[in-house]
């Protein structure tokens, strides 16, 4: 049966950190201007009650990761860390000018490339000057992405001292033979020792990040990447399936062929298996591919049903306005999003000439912003519901019919006015959103734009 269901719903699908996603956006009617005045409601609306998340993408690595689909720069050219600094620095201040009133900072990401590239003191400048120009809200959260190979304990005193508490390795997989294939070579030793440093400085939250679906990774390989885990019992898991999206200009997805990767079936038991070795000394499923101990702030925003997702993925509280800072980072004012440019000397160019760099984006319609509260209901708490007057929209019938077929097969049960993911639909929730997906439904592409949902 579950040969069966894996086969058929494993098409390629958007992971839905946002809606519309990127390829629907209407390019043609955005606007910087537009942009900006998004921007200003959702700070006016928000800022005292919630504050605003930031998100800072420092894209630099010394060597190129073979499994990796984010923007990056491969250098060994150190130099570089002060000029980019100084361009966020310059791009935050431009945010900053818009508002009438200090912005009130809850979340604070630093993600990449390899933030760790840039040395602690440099890490500490980037923060400081942010800080110089907002307050911090009551329970803020600052997290970062360590490489486990180059995040040293001063890099983790230094944002510290600046208020982080929460960080994330990349670890993927500890066999040799994958770790060779994806060009990530790190020992456990490095992990643990990352790891242990952490909480010894006094990070609450430490993560790690796992895939499957990794090239000439095994069911073995899968179960001793978990018992290795266990041992060192993260607070958080994000234990991903591995999208395989060569196609996207710039990719480092190579060295490997196609016919390397685990078939459809076996990631899927390679997930079963991760799940429930995990489930068995205490992880609880957070959402989609992620996993959390009882005492994280993740399981309890789940709890309290404040789970939230968007360009960070997971986060632990919602705020309505989302800046990201960097070349290729993603803004989010609610009803809009922003994408920079990805080019780091356009960017610069850009900001020279006191330009936000942004070179795309979207405006939310009314429809827009309806199917986006049910997506991520879906994507957060796994149900849905609506009345004629709240969350519904005209082609709601469409969706529920398209949604029958999961429903025979067990995926979710649809009731009068919500419906409601089962356990044995959970690994399809992105095929379920699907159906919500209006753009997409019009407008089937022509060429995979998406990874696959399996």
């Amino acid at each position: 049966m579950l040969s069966s269901l894996v086969n058929k719903y494993n098409i390629a699908g958007p992971r839905y950190t946002s809606y519309p996603t990127v390829p629907y956006w209407d390019n043609e009617t955005f606007s910087l201007k537009n942009w900006k005045s998004s921007l200003i409601q959702s700070f006016k609306e928000s800022n005292l009650k919630e504050g605003i998340s930031l998100y800072i993408h420092l894209p630099y690595c010394e060597s190129l990761c073979t499994f990796c689909g984010c923007n990056k720069r491969i250098t060994k050219q150190h130099s570089v860390e002060s000029p980019y600094i100084n361009a966020v620095l310059k791009e935050w201040d431009l945010y900053v000018e818009l508002f009438d009133e200090t912005p009130i900072i809850k979340e604070l990401h630093l993600g990449g490339g390899t933030p760790t590239f840039f040395s602690p003191e440099n890490l500490k400048r980037l923060i400081n000057g942010v800080l110089s120009r907002s307050t911090l809200a009551n329970n803020y959260e600052f997290s970062f992405e360590g490489h486990p190979n180059n995040t040293t304990r001063e890099h983790l005193q230094a944002l510290y001292d600046v208020g982080f508490r929460r960080v994330s390795y990349g670890v993927q997989d500890y066999n040799e033979t994958v770790q060779k294939a994806i060009h990530r070579i790190q020992s456990f030793e490095n992990v643990k020792r990352a790891t242990d440093t952490a909480r010894d400085i006094g990070y609450t939250s430490v993560g790690h990040d796992l895939i499957f679906g990794l090239p000439f990774q095994t069911l073995e390989h899968v179960k001793e990447t978990i018992l290795k885990t266990k041992a060192l019992l993260p607070d958080r898991l994000a234990f991903y399936s591995y999208a395989h999206v060569p196609w996207i200009k710039g990719n480092g997805q190579r060295g490997f062929n196609d016919s390397d990767l685990p078939s459809a079936e076996l990631k899927r038991q390679q997930y079963e298996l991760g799940k429930q070795l995990l489930s068995e000394v205490g992880y609880n499923e957070i959402g989609m591919d992620h996993f959390a101990l009882t005492t994280d702030s993740l399981h309890e925003s789940m709890v309290n049903g404040n789970l939230h997702r968007n360009f960070m993925g997971y986060t632990a509280s919602k705020t309505k306005a989302m800046i990201g800072l960097g070349v290729s980072s993603i803004s989010d004012s609610w009803y809009g999003f922003a994408q920079n440019v990805k080019s780091i000397e356009a960017y610069y160019n850009l900001l020279k000439d006191d330009i936000l760099p942004v070179y795309r984006g979207h405006i939310l319609n009314e429809e827009d912003l309806i199917i986006r509260k049910h997506i991520l209901n879906l994507m957060c708490r796994f149900k849905t519901t609506w009345t004629q007057n709240n969350l519904h929209f005209d082609e709601l019938s469409d969706v529920l019919i398209r949604l029958k077929e999961m429903e025979i097969d067990g995926l979710l049960n649809i009731n009068s006015n919500s419906i409601e993911v089962t356990k044995k639909g959970q690994p399809y929730v992105r095929n379920i959103c699907m159906a919500f997906d209006l753009l997409l439904q019009r407008k089937l592409p022509d060429t995979q734009l998406f990874s696959m949902t399996v």
